[in-house]
């Protein structure tokens, strides 16, 4: 392949964007399902996005069941235990420190950054096409992107509290503190993240608020997630409106009207990336 420079007005992302559209194999299917999917957010004024780990991989965060998950790396130090049990309910009682040993290890997202599908479903939310965000991740990279309207079916990692009294702590506590066990200083009982884990009730609400978002919903997004987490996955089955849309690396078992909803099968970013120029 020749070698392509960069010319006047072209910055280095546009070249590695167009580049990696060549090479994927991306033509002219890929751009009209693009300019589809820009008539729909140009025709919709309630949109709801619906999304799962596959948002945060291109942040550095890995998901959970793709091959390269969280689930499928092997690690001599939790390889005894089965990765939901790591999260579980079950584990951060009958071995906490277990539990806060992966935890630390896993699940530490404070480094992390937002990457472009944050950033433009905030810009969505700006423009009031954007009703709500729906998320099964618990990095809370959509807040640090600017989106205010997001539900957290799955708590988040930046905050914490003590399980007695109640007492919050910031992010930075349960990955800073020294102790096996965290303590609250307080009560001296255990402080945990709020995070709903295996074996735990959804937050108080969060189910039902999305449910009512995508009752509302005049298109819904539904993107880098399995749906195989229940209760979440069942949210999908709520939707009655104009337009859904389906972005995921591997199929999901959705039958779509390609009249009125379209489904992308690639990087979650090159969608958004292209998006974010027609719009």
């Amino acid at each position: 392949m020749q070698a392509k420079f960069v010319s006047a007005g072209q910055s280095c992302d546009t070249v590695m964007y167009s580049e990696k559209r060549f090479i994927m194999g991306y033509d002219n299917e890929f751009d009209n399902k693009i300019n589809k999917l820009t008539d729909f957010i140009n025709e919709c004024n309630s949109i709801v996005f619906f999304g799962g780990a596959g948002v945060s991989t291109e942040s550095g965060i890995p998901d959970f069941r793709s091959k390269d998950g969280l689930y499928n790396q092997h690690d001599i130090e939790f390889d005894m235990y089965e990765p939901e049990y790591l999260l579980s309910e079950e584990c951060l009682h009958h071995k906490p420190k277990v539990f806060f040993e992966f935890y630390r290890q896993k699940m530490d997202a404070r480094n992390v950054k937002p990457n472009i599908t944050h950033y433009m479903l905030a810009r969505l939310e700006k423009l009031g096409k954007l009703d709500k965000i729906i998320t099964q991740n618990i990095d809370g990279l959509h807040q640090m992107a600017g989106s205010t309207n997001v539900i957290e079916l799955h708590g988040a990692t930046t905050r914490n509290y003590c399980e007695k009294c109640g007492k919050k702590y910031p992010a930075d506590y349960i990955f800073e503190s020294r102790e096996a066990i965290p303590r609250c200083v307080e009560c001296n009982h255990m402080i945990r993240p709020d995070v709903t884990l295996y074996g735990e009730q959804l937050p108080a609400g969060a189910y039902e608020s999305a449910v009512e978002a995508i009752r509302k919903a005049d298109m819904l997004i539904v993107a880098g997630t399995s749906l195989k987490v229940y209760p979440a996955s069942g949210l999908v089955w709520e939707f009655a409106g104009k337009h859904l849309v389906v972005m995921n690396k591997e199929p999901l078992d959705f039958k779509l009207d390609m009249n009125k909803d379209i489904e992308f099968n690639c990087a979650m970013g090159d969608v958004f990336r292209a998006l974010d120029k027609n719009i």
